[in-house]
């Protein structure tokens, strides 16, 4: 499994998923390493699939660098070789780069327009602390 080195020219290349393959990497976030069986059990019922399609995905994810795989007598335990954040993260600036143009204000201002009362408080509130943070740690330099 890669590891990071710290070093930006060293960084590795998060893979692109397909919705299927998000299904099966969420209970692999959820529970830790997991037999095929139990990912099988936990991908939700209303895709249909047979256990041979979940583990003809954990074979294409494990070929993309997405899970690993510990062999364990007759079977195998697959573990996320990716944080859900980390995913998350990459498909996010992937999303906005190619939706729009890679400019956030247009992109909150979407989300912002839709969210309840409730949740454009936590915004704001989440928005304040990182404001904060950030000129925390512009004071130093």
């Amino acid at each position: 499994m890669n590891r990071r080195t710290g070093s930006r020219q060293h960084k590795r290349t998060i893979p692109k998923l397909s919705e299927m393959e998000w299904e099966i990497m969420k209970p692999l976030w959820a529970k830790g390493a997991m037999a095929a069986r139990d990912i099988y059990r936990e991908v939700p019922k209303k895709h249909g699939w047979a256990y041979k399609t979940v583990k003809t995905m954990l074979s294409r994810l494990v070929k993309k660098g997405v899970i690993t795989y510990e062999q364990i007598g007759n079977s195998y335990l697959y573990r996320a070789a990716y944080s859900r954040t980390e995913i998350t993260r990459d498909a996010t600036v992937s999303f906005i780069q190619r939706v729009f143009d890679g400019a956030l204000n247009p992109f909150l201002a979407y989300f912002a327009e839709r969210v309840s009362p409730e949740e454009l408080k936590r915004l704001k509130r989440a928005l304040a602390r990182l404001e904060k943070e950030k000129s925390g740690n512009n004071e130093g330099t």
